[in-house]
């Protein structure tokens, strides 16, 4: 199971923008949601109808900075499984003329499968 997506950083994904920080670069929430989704596009092809997959445990290390305009690439491959448990390395780079250039981000990811609305009626509130 392995993924790879692509973004281009926005005003709307900087440090400032998302509370992170006082400078106008990729902030490390929304790489961290960057890298997310590339898990969920790694495991979505494998889900069984009905389940979803929640996220339970992350290591990221944010190594460089990413200016607004740059586009990252961040890719998630499956390390290990054990029944509903994934766990995924990511990384993230800011591509040069459309090619992997620096090293941005690693890391792990794990994601537990879940029936979706088993999950949902767990969390509903009671009356």
């Amino acid at each position: 199971m392995d993924a790879t997506l692509s973004f281009t950083v926005t005003d709307e994904d900087t440090a400032i923008a998302v509370g992170s920080g006082s400078l106008p670069v990729l902030g490390t929430p929304r790489l961290l949601a960057w890298c997310e989704a590339a898990t969920c596009a790694a495991i979505e092809p494998s889900l069984p109808a009905g389940a979803t997959s929640v996220g339970t445990r992350v290591e990221l290390e944010h190594l460089a900075a990413s200016a607004v305009g740059q586009q990252v690439e961040v890719t998630a491959s499956s390390t290990y499984v054990d029944g509903r448990l994934h766990r995924f390395t990511v990384a993230a780079r800011n591509l040069v003329d459309g090619a992997g250039g620096k090293v941005v981000a690693t890391g792990e990811v794990t994601r537990v499968v879940v029936d979706v609305e088993r999950f949902l009626s767990r969390i509903s509130p009671q009356p």
